[in-house]
């Protein structure tokens, strides 16, 4: 499983906006319920967005999602620091992700 970690902050009076873009994006997943992806998206009190992606090696079954590219369509015109991705390794999980 690849493992990633976007961070990035939006402008204020752009942060309800992306949220439910974001919130959008969660509703396909529900409804095509694509294999081989996990996906969380946390808001922080500063309007700091974090998404934590894992995925199969070769499964990238997000940036196929009509929301997804919503999402993404005019993402840095709301940032105020932009998306950051990084790799990450987990150090502890308890009952939080899959233990796969």
């Amino acid at each position: 499983m690849k493992r990633t970690l976007i961070r990035y902050k939006t402008r204020p009076d752009a942060a309800d906006q992306n949220a439910g873009l974001i919130e959008k994006v969660f509703e396909e997943l529900k409804a095509a319920k694509p294999a081989g992806v996990r996906y969380l998206s946390l808001r922080l009190d500063d309007d700091t967005f974090v998404h934590f992606v894992e995925a199969e090696e070769g499964s990238t079954p997000l940036p196929s999602l009509n929301a997804f590219k919503a999402f993404q369509s005019g993402i840095r015109e709301r940032c105020v620091e932009p998306p950051l991705p990084s790799g990450v390794t987990i150090v502890g999980n308890y009952r939080m992700l899959s233990e796969n």
